[in-house]
């Protein structure tokens, strides 16, 4: 051994372990290959995540502090809390609020149930099933302009076929997007009719993953197929039910397109949920600042029904094992 290495060697002894140099990990990362190769391939979504969803979210709550009423990044005099401060005084963000409750507690479990109903129709081998599963999903893939252009025709108030048939059985007519009293139901079965195809699909997969000797020890056993459902599907399908009602409530508190291209939040505010209020806050009025705070305040209330979703999981993991 030379003096050279043993120098070498006591420098290595001196070196702390599990501690390796900046320059070391730098050369050994441009060594591997196929480490490289995977960064770089991930650079491009890296990037596009960044540019157009991290940093307006950073940008977004800079804004919050501020008031932002004129294009431009500089010269917005910083106001700290007040934005938050005069939205406790807000009765039209909390009416929008409101409003937003009630169209996620009456599209969630109605969507849920009718999408259910649609999976367990078509889980059945029968000759052209592929093609109900398909008419079932077109609504999920066709644009909302087209979707709000077609419901708007069926349910105006004089021409519109809901009304022709109501008149059929000896219904009155109802002006179903122009009164305070039906608009939001109204809204409310739109967005189900629209999104059942992707929940069906979902509920599908949820019921095709179901060991099918738990339903045959069910059959055996005298039950019939409502309580096969009931006690052996339904409780199996948890997991399918817990992430299609977290999305739901979190797609509930930020639906925004029905009310923009339907109802415009209306008739008489019935229909302007968060979002859409929010909007008209921003790129109508061009209040930025508060439009921000808003937005951030809409995004705490989602992050803590979450969070409570959450915790009624967990707790009733820890019951069940109990």
């Amino acid at each position: 051994m030379t003096v050279a290495d043993a120098g070498e060697d006591t420098r290595r002894e001196r070196q702390p372990r599990g501690r390796v140099p900046g320059h070391q990990l730098w050369r050994r990362f441009w060594s591997r290959h196929n480490e490289r190769a995977g960064y770089l391939f991930i650079l491009p979504a890296s990037a596009h995540l960044a540019l157009f969803l991290l940093i307006p979210i950073g940008f977004s709550l800079y804004l919050s502090f501020h008031e932002w009423s004129t294009p431009g990044f500089l010269g917005a005099p910083f106001v700290g809390l007040e934005n938050y401060r005069d939205l406790l005084q807000d009765e039209p963000f909390w009416r929008a609020m409101r409003n937003t409750a009630t169209y996620t507690v009456l599209s969630v479990p109605l969507g849920m149930a009718v999408s259910l109903a649609m999976a367990v129709t078509v889980n059945r081998r029968l000759p052209g099933i592929n093609v109900f599963r398909a008419i079932f999903f077109l609504p999920v893939i066709t644009s909302w302009v087209a979707v709000s252009v077609v419901w708007i025709t069926l349910l105006s108030p004089n021409a519109g076929v809901v009304n022709y048939v109501f008149s059929l059985v000896g219904l009155p007519p109802q002006a179903w997007l122009d009164n305070p009293r039906w608009a939001m139901f109204a809204i409310v079965v739109i967005t189900i009719w629209k999104g059942a195809g992707f929940q069906m699909v979902i509920w599908l997969a949820g019921l095709q993953s179901i060991p099918t000797e738990l339903l045959e020890a069910a059959a055996i056993d005298g039950a019939n197929r409502w309580r096969t459902f009931w006690h052996v599907t339904l409780p199996l399908l948890f997991p399918t039910t817990f992430f299609l009602a977290v999305t739901g409530v979190i797609g509930g508190f930020q639906v925004f397109t029905p009310m923009y291209v339907i109802t415009e939040g209306g008739p008489l505010g019935a229909t302007d949920v968060a979002v859409y209020h929010i909007y008209k806050r921003a790129f109508q009025e061009f209040s930025m600042g508060y439009a921000s705070a808003q937005a951030w305040v809409l995004f705490a209330v989602i992050f803590v029904a979450t969070l409570l979703q959450l915790w009624y999981v967990r707790r009733r993991g820890e019951t069940s094992l109990a």
